[in-house]
């Protein structure tokens, strides 16, 4: 990631309108998987949000994009699950989601929605995140933001969804707990799983030959984490 611009810099971006800010709940967080240079990465939580695993809506377009943004899974034939957030039920108002929100040039965003193609692109405010009292923003304050655009990414719902087997790709799944490792430490990511739901979903097992297209390198130590906090939540109740 680039140096941290200077406040006076980002009080330029902000008021030429070139800077806008959106919330990673999934491989977002992960800043090893962003692809532009990014302006600024503050770890954060949505409020009023759940996560959920769902079935891939089912889009004209999809095995075109699918096929040239991820060559080896569409080779392998694979539909698999995908993250969303989605505003929680009235009957949850605790609810929310831990994650990353990206500032970014507006000059990127196209790039972003090309990633999140599958998703609509979501208003949310600065108000609707909090922010840990020991997030620094790497020596600037938050008021450089509070202007710009926020944004998070909702799975599309109004298409069909897959209605074959639709799993989980562990390759993804290892990008997103490398990610909520770093930004939140061994703590976020239990929260991570067990925030979650739809976490039954069946795993493909693909981490030695990875046919996710930002696919990470996990440490053994990672490895272990991972595969322990992901067990906790399988394990049937009562064992």
């Amino acid at each position: 990631m680039p140096p941290m611009p200077s406040i006076k810099e980002l009080e330029r971006l902000q008021t030429s309108k070139q800077l806008v800010g959106y919330f990673g709940y999934g491989s977002l967080v992960n800043r090893a998987t962003l692809r532009t240079e990014v302006v600024a990465a503050i770890p954060a939580r949505l409020k009023g949000w759940h996560r959920t695993w769902r079935a891939r809506p089912v889009m004209d377009h999809d095995a075109a994009v699918a096929a040239a943004a991820a060559p080896a899974l569409a080779a392998a034939g694979l539909t698999p699950s995908l993250l969303s957030a989605h505003p929680a039920p009235k009957d949850r108002p605790q609810a929310g989601i831990d994650g990353l929100l990206v500032i970014d040039l507006v000059d990127n965003l196209p790039h972003i929605d090309a990633r999140e193609f599958r998703y609509h692109r979501r208003d949310i405010s600065l108000g609707d995140l909090e922010f840990s009292s020991s997030v620094s923003m790497e020596g600037a304050d938050i008021a450089p933001y509070s202007g710009i655009s926020l944004h998070v990414y909702e799975a599309r719902t109004e298409h069909p969804h897959e209605t074959g087997h639709s799993p989980i790709l562990r390759s993804y799944l290892d990008a997103v707990m490398q990610g909520f490792l770093r930004e939140f430490g061994e703590e976020g990511v239990h929260r991570f799983v067990t925030e979650t739901d739809a976490f039954h979903t069946p795993i493909h097992e693909d981490r030695h030959e990875a046919l996710y297209p930002r696919a990470v390198s996990l440490s053994p130590a990672e490895i272990e984490l991972f595969d322990a906090a992901l067990g906790r939540r399988l394990r049937p109740a009562g064992n």
